[in-house]
């Protein structure tokens, strides 16, 4: 199971790398030519910027010896759920002209992803406190 979730992260580093060329080459570029305002490069960029982040605590999460396996794929889980849910909605929402989303359903998906990672980060935590191996 830890192997399929360590491809998944090695997914998530890809597309975030991949998401933040496109950010930074194509998509202000779009944004000009179809008059839509710069600010969506922004929410854009906050999603690459946490995919980022949270590929990066999936890893490191995952390679923790002290944790219980179950902890490890608990957290893991978290972090995926939260990078599909607040950086996807955040890609969909800035993009939205282009991928025809309602906004009504994308919106309030942001802040469910982010409260995947605060769990993940939470069951971190208390697993260390409570962890007996130094």
């Amino acid at each position: 199971m830890e192997k399929k979730l360590l491809a998944i992260a090695g997914i998530f580093g890809m597309t975030a790398v991949i998401m933040g060329a496109f950010g930074a080459h194509g998509f202000k570029s779009i944004l000009i030519e179809n008059n839509i305002e710069l600010s969506r490069l922004d929410i854009y960029n906050k999603g690459v910027q946490y995919q980022f982040y949270h590929t990066f605590a999936l890893f490191i999460t995952l390679m923790i010896p002290q944790l219980p396996a179950k902890i490890r794929r608990f957290s893991a889980w978290c972090f995926i759920i939260g990078i599909l849910f607040f950086s996807g909605s955040l890609y969909l929402l800035s993009l939205r002209e282009f991928i025809p989303v309602p906004t009504s359903i994308v919106g309030p998906i942001t802040p469910v992803g982010g409260m995947f990672f605060i769990l993940g980060w939470v069951i971190l935590i208390v697993s260390i406190i409570k962890s007996n191996k130094a």
